[in-house]
C-alpha cells in the first residue's frame, strides 16, 4: 500500500508554455518523433546472478542478470545476447532450463540478494522456444525468487522458492509448486510473512526428494550493514513428494538460530544422501555436512568468505561428491568434503561469484556468474572467456564534460569508473574509447568544470578522489579521510550511505559540494572543506536510544539520515538544492548561509528524494521520491512553482509498479519532463499530466540518472549500461494537432564531421562495440495518415545550389563494384520513408557522389557503419542551407545550419578550397567516366562484329576492326602515371578525393599537382578519343555497312551504364 496517498489529493498545477500540447492524453503513436536509444557502452559486464547450461548443447548457456535479463551465447560465451527484451523482465534471481526439453526456459524475476538497492522483478516467466518469446508465468506479487527446480521428468512441474518483499511483510513467499506450467502455483512451504524461501535442491537418485532453504530476511531503507539478516524462520527443509510437503530438518549437529541465509547442495556418497549447507550466521556461521539425509550434522568449514547474505552458494561435482566448489570473493574448491579449500578462480578485489553451474555430462565444461559477468570454460576451469562482451554494467549517476564530442562519466557497481567518449573517431565506440577515472564503483564522477583531464570521483563511505589523466595521480580529497561505511551511523562523526552525491557548482569559481549528513563545499578542489549547513538529516536531538535494531521512526530520529542529492542552480549562483534519503528537501538561497526546510508535510519518512531537477522558469522544482524502501512501489514526482512554498503532484499516469528515480525537465520546452523508472525512460509533453515511453526500443531496465547534454539525453541504467538519444530536437518542437498532409520539424545544427579515416583492419563483427550517434544532419518529418504519394528531400545551400536529394520512391540498385568482402559490411542504402508517422533521416553533408570508372571500398569500415564505397562527394562547407520536405502535395521548408567541427581551426578559405578542389575532381572523374563508359560501349560492339564476321575475321575488315581497337586501348587502360589511360588517371582522382575529406585543410600543393597532372590525362584521353570518333570511327562504319553490318553506336549520355572496370578486354 502506497505510503504517499496524500499526495494523490494536490491539485494539478499546469505549467506555462504547454499549450501547443493540452493535457488531453499521451501524444498519438503516429506523432510520436522517431528516436531512439543508442548504446554507448561500456561492454564490460555487470552482476549476473546465476548462469546454467544445456548439457546436450555445450556451447549454450544462459546467465541471469541483477538488472539486465536474461542473456544467451550459443559459441561457449564468445559472444552473448539478451533473449528477454521483448518481456518485463530487468532483475533476475533464478533461471532453469527444463531437463526433459531444453526449449522450456523457466525466469524468476527479482535480485535475491537484499542489499540497500535491491531491484525487485514481476515474478515467473516462461519460454517454450528457446527464449525467443517469453509468457508472464504467476507470482507476480513474489518480489524476489533464489531458485526454480524443474522436475527432470515433466517440464510443466515446477518449484520456485520466492523471498518474497524484502522491505515489508508479505504472504507472496516460501516454497511455490505448479504443475501445469505456471498457469496455477499453489504455495507448499510458508513459515510466516517476513520469511521467505531461497534455495532448492533435488536429490539427484530421486526427483520426488526435493530441499529448501529458508531465510527470515528483511532489509531496512537506511544502509544497514551493521544488521545481520537473520531471524527464527531460516531452515532447512525437505520433502518426499515432489515439494507437496516439507519436513523442518535439524538433528544432532546443526546451528542454533538465529539464522541467515542458507545455501544447499545434495549428492550421494557410499549408498547415503549427503548434503552441504553453508550457513550465514554471525555466532555458528560456516559449511556444515551431513552423510544421512539430515539426521546428523557436522561443521567442516568456518567457510568465512561464503555465508554471507551475498553470496551462500554450493556447488558439488557431477562425478566426485567430496569435491565441492564455494562463491564469494572468488571460487573456493575442495577435493576432501569442505575440510580444506584452494582458491581456483578469483581476482583481486574481488570478482564476487555468486553462482558456478557444471555440466553433468561433461564436468570439464562450466559456467560462473559474477559481479562481473558470466564466464564460461571448457576445460575445467583452466581458462575461461572473457566478460568484456556483455554490456550489464549498472550504471547509478551521470555526468559529461564540455569536449567536442562529449565524453560521458559514470560509476559502475561492483567494477569501477568509466569515463567513455559519446561518439568515436573510428566508427564505432570501442575499448580504446574509454577508461577509467581513479574512483570506486557505483559513485559520482564529475570532471572539472575547467578542466575535463581532472576528475573527481565519490565512492564507498565518503571517499572522494582527484584523478588526474596526465599523470595518473589519484589523491584522496575526502572532506574526512576515515570512513564509516556500512557501520553504525551513531558511531562515526560523518557518516554516508551506498552513494556519497557530490556537486559542482554551475558558475566559476566552481565550489565543490559534498554530502553525508551535512554538507561540505571546497572553494580550492579538495584541498580544504567547511560545513554549511547544519545536519540535513530528521535526526532529532532528544533521541537518546540508538542502539540494537531501532525500527524506522527511531532510526530517523537518531540521524541514520544522510544527504542524497545535490542540485546547485545554473541560474542564481546562491541557489542550492539538497534531498536526503530520510524523506527531506532543503533549500539555500544565500549561498548556503541559510537553510530552509521546504519538504511537503506528506513525504513519509524514509522516502528517498531521488533526484531534484530545475524548471526553465525561476522557482519551479521537480523532485523524484522514490518509497521502494519503504515497500512503496508506487511513482511519486513532484513540481514546486514558488521555490518549494507549495507543491504539487505532477505524477500523472506513470505505470502503477514502477518507482522513480530522476525526473529531468527539458531545458528548452516547457513542460517536457523525463522520468527514468525501475523498468525504463518515460517521457511528460504536458508537465506530467500524462506519460509515455520514451522511444521503444530501450530494454527494460532500472533507469538511475539521466541527464540533459545540450541536445541530447543520457541514461544510466543499473544493468544494460550507458544509453544515448541523440538530438532531441523533435521533441522540443512536436505538435498534437499538426496542420496538413505533412510537417517538417525544425533540424537542429549538424557538425561537419569527417568520416571513418581508420586505416587498420576493422574490429570483427563479433567484437562488442558501442554505436556512434549519426553522422551528419539529422532531419525529422511527420507525413499524415492516408498520404499515398512519395517524400522527397531536397536540400540547397546558400547560393541555392542543390547538393542533396533524396526520395522514398528511389530503387536500390546493385554496387557498381563487386564487394570482396561479406554482405554485412556493406553500408545500408538510406531513403527517406514515406509510410505515415515521424521519421528521421540523416544527411552525411556529402554532395552527389561523381560518377568513377572503378570506385572503391573503404577500409575505413565498422559493422554499425558499414564500408563507404568511394569516392563519396565532397564535403558540405560549414554555412546555411535550406532543406525542403515535398510530401502529401505540399512543400515544407526549415533552415539548416552546418557548423564546422570544433576541434579543427580551419579558415572558411580552407573549407572554400577543399570544396572547389572536391568539385573539380567530381567533374573531372565524370568526364572520365563518361569517356570511358563509351569507349567500353564501342569495344563491346566492336567484339560484337568480329564475331558476326565469322570465317572472314581474318580478313581485311577484321584487321581494321582489331586496329581500331587497339587504338582504343590505351586511352581507357593505359597504366602509369606519365601517360595514363582514363581508368589509371580516375583512379589517382578518386584517391584525392578521398584524401582531402581526411583533414579540413587546404589540399597541399602534391595533392594539387597530383590531381592537375591526372585531369591533363583525362583531358588528353577524351580528346583523342573524340578524335577517333571524328575520323577512324567513321571509316570503320561505313565499311561495316559496305559489308551488311550495323555501325558502331557511341550511346548518348542517357543510355549510358557504369561499365565493369575490366569492360572491353583487347579483341582475340
Amino acid at each position: 500500500m502506497s505510503r504517499f496517498m496524500a499526495l494523490a489529493c494536490l491539485a494539478f498545477s499546469a505549467t506555462a508554455g504547454q499549450s501547443a500540447l493540452a493535457a488531453d492524453g499521451p501524444l498519438r503513436d503516429d506523432l510520436f518523433p522517431d528516436v531512439s536509444w543508442r548504446l554507448v557502452g561500456p561492454y564490460r559486464g555487470g552482476w549476473s546472478t546465476m548462469a546454467v547450461g544445456v548439457p546436450a548443447q555445450p556451447l549454450t548457456y544462459y546467465a541471469a542478470t541483477a538488472g539486465g535479463g536474461v542473456w544467451k551465447t550459443e559459441d561457449a560465451g564468445r559472444t552473448w545476447a539478451p533473449i528477454t527484451d521483448n518481456a518485463p523482465i530487468a532483475a533476475v534471481g533464478a533461471l532453469a532450463v527444463a531437463p526433459s526439453d531444453a526449449s522450456v526456459l523457466y525466469v524468476g524475476t527479482g535480485h535475491p540478494e537484499p542489499r540497500y538497492d535491491i531491484t525487485a522483478g514481476h515474478g515467473v516467466f516462461r519460454s517454450r522456444d528457446g527464449g525467443r518469446t517469453w509468457i508472464q508465468a504467476g507470482l507476480a506479487d513474489s518480489r524476489h525468487i533464489g531458485a526454480l527446480l524443474v522436475d527432470p521428468r515433466d517440464p510443466n512441474r515446477v518449484l520456485a522458492a520466492a523471498l518474497g518483499h524484502v522491505f515489508g511483510p508479505s504472504e507472496a513467499r516460501g516454497v511455490f509448486r505448479t504443475a501445469d506450467g505456471g498457469t496455477s502455483w499453489t504455495r507448499t512451504l510458508g513459515v510466516d510473512d517476513r520469511t521467505g524461501a531461497v534455495d532448492l535442491a533435488a536429490d539427484p537418485k530421486n526427483p520426488d526428494v526435493v530441499y529448501a532453504t529458508s531465510w527470515t530476511a528483511h532489509v531496512w531503507p537506511w544502509l544497514s550493514y551493521f544488521t545481520p539478516v537473520e531471524g527464527p524462520g531460516s531452515a532447512i527443509w525437505r520433502s518426499a513428494d515432489g515439494g507437496r510437503s516439507w519436513q523442518r530438518l535439524g538433528g544432532a549437529g546443526w546451528p542454533a538460530g538465529p539464522l541467515g541465509r542458507i545455501g544447499i547442495a545434495v549428492t550421494h556418497k557410499g549408498g547415503n544422501t549427503r548434503i552441504y549447507a553453508c550457513v550465514a550466521s554471525e555466532k555458528s556461521g560456516g559449511l556444515y555436512r551431513s552423510d544421512d539425509d539430515g539426521g546428523h550434522w557436522t561443521k567442516v568449514h568456518r567457510l568465512t568468505w561464503g555465508t554471507s547474505w551475498y553470496a551462500s552458494r554450493l556447488t558439488v561435482s557431477p562425478s566426485n561428491p567430496d569435491t565441492l566448489y564455494s562463491v564469494g570473493q572468488s571460487i573456493h574448491e575442495s577435493r576432501d568434503g569442505g575440510r580444506t579449500w584452494t582458491i581456483v578462480r578469483g581476482a583481486p578485489g574481488g570478482d564476487d561469484f555468486h553462482y558456478l553451474w557444471i555440466n553433468p555430462t561433461d564436468p570439464s565444461k562450466r559456467v560462473a556468474a559474477s559481479d562481473q559477468g558470466a564466464i564460461v570454460s571448457e576445460n575445467g576451469g583452466a581458462t575461461w572467456s572473457a566478460w568484456y562482451n556483455q554490456p550489464t554494467g549498472q550504471f547509478y549517476y551521470l555526468a559529461a564534460d564540455d569536449r567536442f564530442p562529449y565524453w560521458i562519466y559514470s560509476g559502475q557497481q561492483d567494477s569501477g569508473t568509466v569515463a567513455i567518449a559519446s561518439r568515436s573517431d573510428y566508427g564505432a565506440i570501442g575499448i580504446r574509447d574509454w577508461h577509467p577515472v581513479g574512483g570506486d564503483e557505483r559513485d559520482y564522477d564529475l570532471p572539472d568544470p575547467e578542466d575535463p583531464g581532472i576528475v573527481f570521483a565519490s565512492g564507498l563511505g565518503g571517499r572522494l578522489s582527484r584523478w588526474s589523466g596526465r599523470t595518473g595521480e589519484v589523491q584522496n580529497v575526502a572532506p574526512w579521510p576515515s570512513t564509516g561505511y556500512g557501520k553504525r551511523a551513531t558511531d562515526y562523526r560523518y557518516h554516508y550511505t551506498w552513494f556519497s552525491p557530490i556537486a559542482f557548482s554551475r558558475q566559476a569559481p566552481y565550489a565543490l559540494y559534498a554530502g553525508a549528513q551535512v554538507l561540505f563545499r571546497s572553494m580550492d578542489r579538495g584541498t580544504t572543506w567547511e560545513v554549511v549547513s547544519p545536519d540535513l538529516s530528521r535526526r532529532d536531538p532528544r533521541q537518546r536510544e540508538c542502539g540494537g535494531d531501532p525500527g524506522q521512526v527511531r532510526a530517523a530520529a537518531c540521524g541514520f539520515g544522510v544527504v542524497n542529492t545535490i542540485a546547485p542552480s545554473a541560474r542564481d549562483p546562491g541557489e542550492l538544492w539538497v534531498g536526503t534519503d530520510d524523506g527531506l528537501i532543503w533549500l539555500s538561497r544565500d549561498n548556503a548561509r541559510t537553510w530552509r526546510n521546504v519538504t511537503p508535510a506528506t513525504v513519509a519518512v524514509w522516502t528517498k528524494v531521488s533526484s531534484i531537477d530545475y524548471g526553465p522558469a525561476a522557482g519551479v522544482m521537480y523532485a523524484a521520491l522514490d518509497g521502494h524502501r519503504q515497500d512503496d512501489f508506487t511513482p511519486h514526482v513532484i513540481k514546486t512553482a514558488d521555490y518549494g512554498g507549495h507543491w504539487t503532484d505532477v505524477t500523472g499516469d506513470l505505470p502503477h509498479g514502477e518507482y522513480v528515480s530522476v525526473v529531468r525537465a527539458d531545458p528548452v520546452r516547457a513542460g517536457l519532463l523525463y522520468a527514468g523508472t525501475s523498468l525504463g525512460a518515460l517521457v511528460s509533453f504536458d508537465d506530467g499530466a500524462h506519460w509515455q515511453p520514451l522511444a521503444h526500443n530501450l530494454p527494460p531496465v532500472w533507469v538511475h540518472d539521466l541527464l540533459v547534454k545540450d541536445r541530447d539525453l543520457i541514461a544510466a541504467t543499473v544493468g544494460r549500461a550507458i544509453w544515448v538519444i541523440d538530438d532531441l530536437s523533435p521533441l522540443r518542437t512536436v505538435q498534437r494537432e499538426p496542420q496538413g498532409h505533412a510537417q517538417l520539424y525544425p533540424p537542429a545544427d549538424a557538425w561537419r564531421l569527417r568520416a571513418n579515416q581508420n586505416k587498420d583492419t576493422p574490429p570483427t563483427q563479433e567484437t562488442p562495440l558501442g554505436r556512434n550517434p549519426p553522422t551528419g544532419a539529422v532531419i525529422d518529418y511527420w507525413v499524415a495518415p492516408g498520404t499515398s504519394e512519395p517524400v522527397t528531400l531536397e536540400i540547397h545551400d546558400s547560393s541555392g545550389r542543390l547538393v542533396h536529394r533524396a526520395a522514398s520512391d528511389v530503387k536500390d540498385e546493385p554496387p557498381p563494384v563487386e564487394p570482396y568482402f561479406a554482405a554485412e559490411w556493406l553500408a545500408k542504402p538510406r531513403h527517406p520513408s514515406a509510410a505515415p508517422g515521424a521519421h528521421r533521416y540523416v544527411w552525411d553533408l556529402h554532395l552527389p557522389r561523381p560518377r568513377a570508372i572503378a570506385p572503391e571500398y573503404s577500409i575505413s569500415a565498422s559493422v554499425a557503419e558499414g564500408s563507404p564505397l568511394t569516392p563519396m562527394g565532397p564535403l558540405a562547407v560549414p554555412g546555411t542551407y535550406n532543406v525542403t520536405l515535398l510530401a502529401g502535395g505540399e512543400r515544407h521548408e526549415a533552415r539548416l545550419t552546418v557548423l564546422a567541427d570544433p576541434r579543427v581551426h580551419a579558415s572558411a578559405a580552407d573549407y572554400a578550397a577543399a570544396l572547389a578542389f572536391g568539385d573539380a575532381l567530381g567533374a573531372k572523374l565524370e568526364r572520365a567516366w563518361r569517356g570511358f563508359a563509351e569507349v567500353a560501349a564501342v569495344r563491346g560492339q566492336l567484339a560484337a562484329r568480329v564475331a558476326r564476321l565469322g570465317e572472314a575475321k581474318d580478313g581485311v575488315l577484321a584487321r581494321d576492326l582489331r586496329a581500331f581497337d587497339k587504338a582504343l586501348e590505351p586511352i581507357a587502360k593505359a597504366e602509369g602515371d606519365r601517360t595514363p589511360g582514363l581508368k589509371a588517371a580516375s583512379a589517382v582522382l578518386v584517391l584525392m578525393a578521398n584524401d582531402v575529406e581526411g583533414a579540413d585543410r587546404t589540399p597541399t600543393l602534391a595533392q594539387r599537382e597530383a590531381a592537375g597532372a591526372a585531369s591533363a590525362a583525362v583531358d588528353q584521353r577524351v580528346a583523342a578519343w573524340e578524335a577517333l570518333q571524328r575520323d577512324a570511327l567513321r571509316t570503320i562504319n561505313a565499311k561495316l555497312g559496305a559489308r551488311g553490318l550495323a555501325p558502331l553506336d557511341v550511346p548518348d549520355a542517357a543510355h549510358l551504364k557504369a561499365p565493369e572496370p575490366d569492360e572491353g578486354d583487347d579483341l582475340p
